[in-house]
């Protein structure tokens, strides 16, 4: 009965690009929901990754390439940069939020070299994803939307 009145929280744009379904991204992992649920960005359009919530940032992977962050309420939220941007080896990423720190939605997490990335032949499809979804009931993505990364909502859940 309460959950008719749950409110949906936003997740917002890391970056700014167009929203995509997770369907569209080249890695098995995250077109069949393997790691979560949730859209990634395409058409990138910015240098910035912005925190999508507010939370503990808990992981910052090694290269820079990818973090995930963790809500009061338990909600992990993941942010991959680009596909097989692991292999860079940190080369066009640079960390601004150190791992642990209490971060805002729409602060800065990571700079990237959008360029460098390309020139090395990598995608810049960058999935956003909700990794714990025991207690998720819907996502409501904004499909085909423009959305500037730290300002705009890509997706929502209940």
């Amino acid at each position: 009965m309460f959950s008719l009145f749950q409110k949906s929280q936003d997740i917002i744009a890391p970056i700014s690009g167009k929203v995509i379904g997770l369907d569209m991204v080249p890695d098995a992992a995250f077109a069949q929901r393997i790691i979560g649920d949730g859209a990634a960005l395409s058409e990138l359009c910015d240098d910035t990754v912005y925190a999508p919530v507010d939370g503990t940032l808990t992981l910052v992977f090694r290269t820079n390439h990818a973090f995930a962050i963790t809500t009061k309420d338990k909600l992990e939220v993941l942010v991959h940069v680009g596909m097989d941007t692991v292999k860079m080896e940190g080369e066009g990423f640079e960390r601004l939020a150190e791992e642990g720190a209490q971060v805002k939605a729409g602060q800065p997490v990571l700079r990237i070299d959008r360029s460098k990335i390309e020139a090395a032949g990598y995608s810049l499809i960058t999935p956003v994803v909700i990794t714990s979804m025991a207690n998720i009931k819907k996502i409501e993505v904004m499909l085909d939307k423009k959305v500037t990364g730290g300002k705009d909502a890509m997706f929502s859940h209940k």
